[in-house]
């Protein structure tokens, strides 16, 4: 089963690094294989994403809001395409203006899915803890 976690830490309040991972508009300022992203997180809400897939061709990969709790959580459930990861970001206070991430991502990928795009989908994990990294200065640069 594909998966992957990182834990970072951000030098912002809690409520602001909140903010910018449970807005969808900024997913393409740091998830550079996202390409096209619209809709509102919120409670149950549906956020349509297209992301790059092989050759760069598009690939639906809407996802649902399953937790949407400021300022510590935030959970999602892709619902569309042929990989369907979950994703959590839990949030904790780690001082007056410093914020610890953990952001996880989980695939169940079974039979023929699993023997052909289990590492597929495990670069892409990898590549989305990788880019946490650019989130982390995005948010600190405010």
């Amino acid at each position: 089963m594909p998966s992957a976690e990182r834990t970072i830490t951000i030098n912002r309040p809690v409520d602001e690094v909140f903010r910018f991972f449970s807005t969808p508009a900024n997913d393409p300022s740091w998830r550079t294989h996202v390409k096209e992203i619209s809709g509102t997180a919120g409670p149950g809400a549906r956020i349509h994403q297209v992301v790059s897939g092989p050759g760069g061709r598009g690939i639906p990969a809407d996802i649902e809001v399953t937790t949407f709790e400021p300022p510590t959580r935030y959970a999602f459930a892709v619902v569309a395409g042929p990989a369907r990861p979950t994703g959590e970001f839990v949030l904790t206070p780690a001082g007056e203006a410093t914020t610890e991430v953990r952001f996880s991502l989980r695939a169940e990928l079974t039979g023929i899915k699993k023997l052909f795009m289990g590492g597929q989908v495990q670069k892409s994990m990898d590549g989305e803890m990788a880019s946490l990294d650019t989130a982390k200065r995005l948010i600190e640069q405010g």
